[in-house]
């Protein structure tokens, strides 16, 4: 029995959240952790005041917060994603010969954690430690197919983050229902893209990484020159020819990180 039951209780609803797919009610975390339904309001009330947990109201659900996501990336910053990511990115360089990231979510931000550019390729604005909003680039988008509907729609439901495109000038989706068209595509096609819109002239393509529990860990994202010339079925081919290798390190990534021999 703990000393400290509401510590305790907490992180036994936290553990609960991060271990379903998509919000629950709360009346479903107290039958499941057998606590009394008084309590776990009062501890949602306060995870959601501090971000680690998220209300929909018009569902009376609760899921994991900006907060949490924040804290697991933050453990993944630490050294494990970036030890066991840095060496596949940089064979995935030398075989490619485009830069490529690693990223993970940070609220609806992406933050890089892992950046090999290849030889005579520019320097690129996704440097290790930078952040940009998830929903303006291909890792970003990547990492949000992953996440539940009802997880998704609760990380973008206030419209003032759609105005981040306009403060930092770049192109994007404009609301929640072009991003949920982005995210829709993409979780069926199995990538990610974005064309010009966070560098002139650059485009990316990213595929997810998915921990244990098919929660996204992060994102590996190929940025490539795309020339003004270049006709769509051009460009579909390289995205088509980069993909294979993109996709086996992700894969390789996955199995790294779920401790597979």
């Amino acid at each position: 029995m703990s000393k400290v039951p509401a510590a305790d209780s907490t992180l036994r609803i936290l553990e609960f959240l991060a271990h379903q797919r998509g919000p629950v009610p709360a009346q479903t975390i107290a039958t499941a952790l057998s606590l009394p339904r008084s309590s776990v309001y009062q501890i949602l009330t306060v995870l959601t005041e501090r971000g680690f947990a998220l209300h929909i109201p018009e569902e009376r659900r609760y899921g994991l917060g900006p907060a949490a996501f924040e804290l697991s990336s933050s453990y993944s910053r630490q050294q494990p994603l970036t030890r066991l990511g840095a060496p596949l990115l940089a064979k995935l360089v030398d075989h490619i010969g485009e830069s490529a990231h690693l990223a993970v979510l940070h609220g609806t931000d992406v933050l890089y954690v892992v950046e090999e550019r290849a030889a005579r390729r520019p320097s690129l604005i996704t440097d290790v430690g930078v952040r940009l909003p998830a929903h303006l680039t291909a890792s970003g988008r990547a990492l949000l197919t992953a996440l539940p509907p009802a997880q998704l729609r609760a990380l973008y439901s206030d419209p003032v983050v759609f105005t981040q495109r306009e403060e930092l000038g770049l192109a994007g989706p404009q609301s929640y229902r072009e991003l949920k068209a982005l995210v829709t595509q993409a979780a069926q096609q199995g990538y990610s893209t974005e064309r010009s819109e966070i560098t002139d002239g650059l485009a990316s393509v990213g595929v997810v990484v998915k921990d244990h529990l098919g929660w996204p860990a992060a994102a590996i994202a190929v940025t490539y020159p795309v020339p003004v010339s270049a006709t769509e079925e051009e460009l579909q081919l390289r995205v088509q020819h980069l993909l294979p290798e993109i996709k086996t390190t992700a894969q390789e990534l996955s199995r790294r990180i779920h401790g597979a021999s």
